[in-house]
């Protein structure tokens, strides 16, 4: 069993912890995520198990990327991504700063939506990525179309700068620094 790298508590909904993806030993688990329909903008709809494969243990071999496996008190529930942005994603796009963070997250699918629980899913993304004292600001793209991300990313302090065009999408290139996420924090749940 891997131990998690970060773990928070959630007063209503318990625990939250992540641990490195397994490139290899999560592929299913990834595969049936990345492919569903609610995860349309990840872009991985028709990936078979190879491929996704393939794509997590290039990210594991990055020196730029990293994927996190979320656990909700204990049961795989939701995935993360952390990038370099003056390396991958945002090159030529976005100036880099020092102390800056790119993030993707995912929430698992599921039948029975919990209320509140995506919120508390990119609460601990973002507690993590603030819990390294480098961290200065994090950064996203995500797909303009993508409004529920864009309500969630707003809520927990994220700001657009502009539209962007990325080469698989037009994105909301916003940030969000640690003083903003921190005047988030009185009402998470």
């Amino acid at each position: 069993m891997t131990v998690p790298l970060f773990t928070r508590t959630d007063a209503v909904l318990g625990e939250f912890s992540l641990r490195p993806v397994d490139p290899y030993g999560d592929t299913e688990l990834l595969h049936r995520w990345v492919t569903h329909p609610k995860a349309a903008f990840w872009l991985m709809q028709d990936c078979d198990l190879a491929a996704v494969e393939k794509e997590f243990a290039r990210i594991s071999a990055d020196p730029f990327h990293d994927a996190f496996l979320g656990l909700h008190n204990g049961t795989p529930a939701f995935l993360m991504e952390r990038y370099d942005p003056a390396h991958r994603e945002l090159v030529g796009i976005h100036a880099a700063e020092p102390g800056d963070v790119g993030m993707h997250f995912l929430s698992a699918p599921t039948d029975t939506p919990v209320h509140g629980f995506t919120r508390a899913v990119i609460t601990t993304v973002m507690e993590m990525l603030f819990a390294d004292p480098d961290t200065r600001r994090v950064v996203v793209e995500p797909d303009a179309r993508n409004t529920a991300v864009h309500a969630l990313n707003k809520a927990v302090g994220f700001e657009v700068l502009r539209t962007v065009s990325l080469p698989s999408k037009d994105a909301y290139l916003s940030t969000c620094t640690r003083e903003q996420f921190l005047a988030t924090r009185g009402d998470h749940r």
